[in-house]
């Protein structure tokens, strides 16, 4: 992937390195209860963003800390090749969505913060950890991002390289679109009305494939202007998206797939509507609501 050529985004909010950025000191929680939080939410088909959050408080409280408030961080473009890396993914998103999005749907393009973080962090959405992944808060619309999540899809996921990360990046600025579009605050208001728990996983399901199809969208437009790809990137990113299906990250965590519980959709599905963004390049075919 040829993506030096890309401009650099200074909408980067560095945060690496601040004091109490590692979990495990006085109010967070360690690693281990972390993935085990992590494992009871992909079982019982609950955020675990939600039980490591709501966990985290409660520890807070039990030893008289406050849920951490970081410092704002460093804001524009870094300096060493990861933050780079980030900051020209960011730019070339912020360049195509700023011309697709008023083209197509008639609405400016909002251009929103990446924070970089190391271990844990605040939220306008609550705590954030490394082990929970690259997250958008539609609160104070900001992407949160440890970038050692990256070595964990080298690691662990089976995916890697500069286009799987790019896709990665790609699909949370694909939840910013659509809360650009109104279409988050509608799910979350359908979801709280939901009649059980199947029904509002269902709609999470259908958010993250859209975010995955937007990814597509992105990636399209992104190549007929800058014809960055190269041989083997999009395989990459399938390959990606495939590892990441709640039917394979169930079956590898628990030994079976729980498919009332799915929050993002089955290794199948992530491709498929990866690959319909990126046969399309439209907003409009990204619709997974209708079908």
């Amino acid at each position: 992937m040829k993506w030096q050529d890309f401009g650099r985004s200074d909408n980067v909010e560095d945060r690496r390195g601040q004091s109490g950025g590692s979990p495990g000191g006085r109010g967070g929680l360690g690693i281990g209860t972390v993935v085990v939080l992590g494992l009871l939410g992909w079982a019982l088909g609950i955020d675990p963003r939600l039980l490591i959050g709501g966990v985290e408080k409660l520890n807070n409280m039990r030893q008289g800390a406050q849920t951490s408030t970081m410092q704002p961080g460093q804001t524009g473009t870094p300096a060493d090749d990861t933050g780079q890396f980030v900051a020209a993914v960011l730019a070339a998103n912020e360049t195509v969505w700023s011309e697709v999005l008023p083209r197509e749907k008639g609405i400016p393009y909002v251009k929103p913060k990446l924070v970089l973080y190391s271990g844990r962090t605040a939220s306008g959405c609550g705590g954030a950890q490394s082990a929970m992944g690259p997250f958008y808060c539609p609160r104070d619309q900001k992407v949160y991002l440890d970038t050692a999540f990256f070595q964990d899809m080298k690691r662990r996921l089976g995916g890697g390289g500069d286009f799987a990360y790019t896709y990665v990046i790609a699909h949370e600025i694909g939840h910013h679109v659509q809360n650009l579009l109104g279409i988050l605050p509608k799910v979350q208001a359908a979801q709280l009305a939901a009649a059980n728990k199947g029904e509002a996983n269902n709609l999470s399901v259908r958010v993250e494939l859209m975010a995955d199809c937007l990814a597509g969208v992105w990636a399209a437009n992104a190549e007929r202007k800058y014809q960055f790809l190269e041989a083997g990137d999009l395989e990459t990113a399938v390959a990606t998206a495939q590892a990441i299906g709640d039917d394979r990250l169930q079956k590898a965590s628990q030994g079976y797939a729980v498919p009332d519980s799915f929050t993002h959709g089955t290794a199948a599905q992530r491709v498929q509507w990866l690959n319909a963004g990126l046969k399309s390049r439209e907003v409009d075919s990204c619709n997974t609501f209708v079908r």
